[in-house]
């Protein structure tokens, strides 16, 4: 018995030191994939955009006049992106004082940093440059990558991210710091073993310009296409679905998009804005998290926004799920 007793303990002890040794090969790795830096271009547009010269004038608008008029009109152009397209509150918070994108024991703490102007505000200072490197690119001013999920708005057009300041800029200040991300021993393991990739590594090509604006609101496979960047994080570029990238281990897979059997092959329009904006697949079922919790933001998706998604997720080719 007393022999038994002692290899059990012998097992105990190898394992302990095996788990502790991948551990710290674990931490070593992960801590070297956050110490990576990255370069990017260096672009510049207005906040706000200004109006065309020629609308001015048809409107009878002094310079100044404009001015107020441009800013105005791209404040409201930026409280829909950020609450419907580019869904900055949920990782933000309402009043982009801070949120939370992860908080589990074993993935780690990820929590939206603090983007106002006001004290421990991470954008203080920051310019359009500054701006586009962390949001389109996922780096950081030092040159260190994020863990915003940029990847999703590298499709996010100069105006639109010139309106999506001048919002954030218009609302009050938030005085408030908020911890630097801090991974768990699952969620090391996971960047360790290249399952959570940084942004900044997922886009690779940081110097390829942007679009200076968006294609035109209109029910059109180039608008549909463009809503579409928003949705390839989860879907996959090819929208075929599957396990999500970096997704907690809970998440079911995402569906897949394509009009394939195992897709939405026998979906209508009506089908796919009607869950957008209920939460309800035809069936009946519900969608599970993290959908459920985007439904907040599809469901205020106008109806041209809705179609011309729908328009262009029609053009993909039917791939079977993850294909």
């Amino acid at each position: 018995m007393k022999t038994l007793l002692k290899i059990l303990g012998a097992l105990l002890l190898l394992l302990a030191l095996v788990g502790a040794g991948g551990y710290a090969w674990a931490k070593m790795k992960s801590d070297a994939v956050m110490a990576q830096t990255f370069d990017a271009h260096t672009v510049d547009f207005p906040v706000p955009f200004p109006l065309d010269e020629a609308e001015a004038t048809a409107e009878g608008l002094t310079p100044q006049q404009a001015g107020e008029v441009a800013m105005s009109r791209a404040v409201e152009r930026g409280d829909h992106l950020v609450h419907t397209r580019y869904v900055c509150v949920a990782c933000h918070g309402s009043d982009f004082g801070g949120g939370v994108m992860i908080d589990d024991p074993m993935i780690g703490h990820f929590l939206g940093p603090n983007i106002t102007a006001g004290a421990g505000g991470r954008t203080s200072g920051f310019g359009p440059a500054d701006w586009d490197r962390i949001v389109r690119h996922g780096i950081k001013p030092d040159g260190h990558p994020a863990v915003m999920p940029s990847e999703d708005f590298r499709l996010m057009s100069d105006q639109e991210l010139s309106d999506i300041i001048a919002y954030i800029r218009s609302r009050p200040t938030v005085d408030d710091t908020v911890p630097p991300p801090a991974p768990g021993p699952l969620g090391r393991v996971l960047i360790a073993t290249g399952q959570i990739r940084v942004s900044a590594d997922v886009i690779g090509d940081h110097f390829s310009a942007h679009l200076a604006e968006p294609p035109t609101s209109e029910v059109s496979e180039a608008f549909g296409q463009h809503l579409a960047g928003v949705c390839t994080g989860c879907h996959n570029a090819r929208l075929s679905g599957g396990p999500v990238p970096g997704g907690d281990p809970s998440w079911p897979p995402a569906a897949n998009l394509t009009a394939h059997q195992e897709g939405l092959a026998a979906w209508t329009f009506e089908d796919f804005a009607a869950t957008l904006r209920s939460g309800r697949r035809p069936d009946g079922t519900e969608l599970r998290d993290p959908m459920s919790g985007v439904v907040q933001f599809t469901g205020r998706m106008t109806d041209v926004e809705l179609e011309a998604l729908w328009t262009y997720i029609r053009t993909v080719p039917p791939l079977p799920t993850g294909g």
